[in-house]
């Protein structure tokens, strides 16, 4: 298996990069998010890869970072979802945005990406809940001052209470995530909307 590729990217198209190594050019299918991460000038980057083996193809996929290959590797093992609606949907979300919308449970964000119906978003959500921990989702949102229990009462009501107000769970979630989790609703409340009002 190919872990990864160090090299230079000759070409950029729409979910699509050429890296050339060593006289050889790759030709990796990606996401916008990763596209965008490239430097404007010829350098040097490493792009993290997965190898897909089917009977008639051999396919490469590539990365700019560790998190967005995992949770490429998580959305294709949902029954359901190919690399095609893995891409679409990486493409539109960074990936701690992604893990915010799975552990929150904000499946309609998912389905703003092309290709993403609410059954397949659903889907998503419901089978990547548990495989995204408190951990790691504090892990990718840096921002997050501690570890959040997205399961726990007070943040799952501020949650609910600013998603009443008009935000989305993943906005709401992200907002509350900055925050410690042991507080008060009302206080999670207050220094949500403080944190959404600061952008």
């Amino acid at each position: 298996m190919i872990y990864s590729i160090r090299g230079t990217v000759v070409h950029t198209e729409p979910n699509l990069i050429v890296v050339e190594c060593g006289g050889v050019g790759y030709q990796c299918l990606t996401t916008n998010q990763t596209i965008a991460k490239l430097p404007k000038e010829q350098k040097s980057v490493l792009i993290y890869t997965y190898l897909q083996v089917r009977e008639d193809a051999l396919t490469l996929f590539g990365f700019y970072d560790r998190n967005e290959l995992r949770f490429f590797k998580m959305l294709i093992s949902v029954s359901g979802v190919g690399p095609k609606a893995a891409l679409s949907i990486l493409s539109d979300n960074s990936p701690e945005r992604f893990a915010l919308c799975v552990a929150s449970g904000d499946y309609k964000t998912l389905t703003r990406s092309p290709g993403i119906g609410p059954k397949i978003a659903q889907r998503i959500v419901l089978e990547l809940k548990d495989k995204i921990s408190n951990e790691q989702l504090s892990q990718v949102v840096s921002e997050s001052a501690a570890p959040v229990d997205f399961g726990s009462s007070n943040v799952a009501e501020a949650i609910g209470a600013l998603v009443v107000l008009g935000y989305s769970q993943s906005e709401a979630a992200s907002a509350v995530a900055k925050l410690d989790g042991s507080l008060p609703v009302e206080e999670l409340i207050k220094g949500a909307l403080k944190k959404l009002a600061m952008g």
